[in-house]
């Protein structure tokens, strides 16, 4: 049994307004299982295959004559050559939904999709299962927003979580291999898979090694990359100083932002750049790094049970990078863009998260508490000089209901994500 991922309705979308739909994000988080569960008909190839690889790159346009349209055409980043050919192809059909492509290789597909395919592609993002998808909630499931009406469908439909069930879901990660489908269940229950996490997590790590790293830049030392990605993990939720970086990876600064580059491409971290304008001189420029699957961050940082994470030194931050992602992937299943930045100045004031919408700014605060208390709504004023609007701000803890802690200030349980 599949589970059901909000991006279907919007792959579907996509397909009725663009000739060409693209599917990014990370290997292994289930990108050709939903296309194929989408296909309606149509046909498909792997650029994974050797030899289809070799048709695609060096004949084109006899690739497209074996394999007609509609057409999924897998792990496309491949063949490069391939997107003037499908240009023409869209070109002269003028009929949507035509293409529907992979990539785990996100920036290394952009260059050469900008210049031949705009205008023609839809660009979808994805990551793996949202805990709505878990929860079997993945067609409710909308971009959050601090609001009395978000919440009230957000309370409607979420099912309170405990302390370790949260744990336990971070621990896990979001990877399809991690979760099963009790095909026994009326309800569809989605529990953990009996895959070995860590012998999954030690396989991912070495076959991305070998594949992405390695197609994307030169790294010579793959033990001197698995280190460094060692130390990217233990910075999840924190400012990104490549200085202090590098020189806990034992490499130099330049090659900390090369590899930091290798890891965006990839889908594997996100980096959430500062809010600031002419009036903020004093906010700090550095990005914060997040790890975009919190079981592989937690295993890279080597903890072997939910229970050690929850009471750990990182127990904060990984529950902040898991609040984070599950927001992020509510935009990106919905096909909509993620307009995010954070706030923090020389006088170390800071809001973890700002998302900016119709030209207002709703600031939201992460806490590994039960009981927030209300001296947080008073951080909330640190925004207050800002050049736009401040909307309602949220506090995302592990409260079990929602509540208001102080005017336009909301408490939010991060089941409710």
């Amino acid at each position: 049994m599949i589970v059901e991922r909000t991006l279907t309705k919007t792959l579907l979308q996509a397909s009725k307004s663009f000739p060409i739909v693209l599917l990014t994000g990370p290997r292994q988080i289930g990108k050709t299982t939903l296309l194929e569960a989408c296909a309606q008909g149509r046909n498909y190839v792997t650029l994974d295959n050797l030899e289809d690889r070799a048709l695609a790159k060096n004949d084109p346009a006899l690739f497209l004559q074996r394999y007609k349209a509609p057409l999924i055409i897998d792990e496309v980043q491949y063949a490069p050559e391939l997107f003037s050919y499908l240009k023409m192809a869209v070109d002269k059909s003028k009929q949507k939904g035509m293409f529907w492509l992979t990539g785990s290789q996100k920036f290394h597909l952009m260059s050469n999709i900008t210049e031949t395919l705009a205008g023609r592609v839809a660009i979808i993002d994805m990551l793996g299962f949202s805990q709505a998808e878990l929860d079997d909630r993945a067609e409710k499931n909308t971009p959050f927003l601090p609001s009395m009406k978000w919440l009230e469908t957000a309370r409607a439909q979420c099912t309170s979580k405990s302390l370790m069930d949260v744990y336990h879901s971070i621990w896990r990660g979001s990877f399809p291999a991690m979760w099963a489908v009790n095909p026994r269940s009326k309800n569809k229950k989605i529990s953990a898979s009996d895959v070995d996490r860590d012998l999954f997590y030690s396989s991912y790590l070495q076959t991305y090694i070998q594949r992405d790293v390695r197609d994307l830049t030169q790294v010579g030392d793959a033990l001197a990359f698995r280190h460094f990605l060692k130390a990217v993990a233990a910075r999840t939720g924190q400012l990104l100083n490549y200085a202090d970086l590098a020189r806990d990876a034992a490499i130099d600064p330049k090659t900390a932002k090369s590899w930091i580059s290798i890891l965006e491409a990839s889908g594997l971290v996100y980096l959430l750049y500062p809010y600031y304008n002419n009036l903020t001189k004093r906010i700090i420029k550095a990005p914060k790094l997040y790890f975009l699957d919190t079981g592989l961050c937690a295993y890279l940082t080597s903890w072997t049970t939910p229970e050690t994470l929850e009471t750990g030194a990182m127990a904060g931050a990984i529950l902040e990078t898991y609040a984070f992602t599950e927001i992020l992937k509510s935009y990106w299943h919905n096909g909509k863009p993620a307009n995010f930045y954070f706030y923090r100045d020389h006088d170390q004031k800071e809001i973890d998260l700002l998302i900016e919408q119709d030209n207002q700014l709703y600031p939201i605060e992460f806490k590994k508490t039960a009981t927030p208390s209300l001296s947080i709504s008073k951080q909330f004023f640190v925004v207050q000089n800002l050049d736009k609007p401040i909307g309602a701000a949220a506090v995302v803890c592990l409260t079990q209901t929602d509540t208001l802690l102080a005017k336009d200030v909301f408490i939010v349980p991060v089941s409710y994500l």
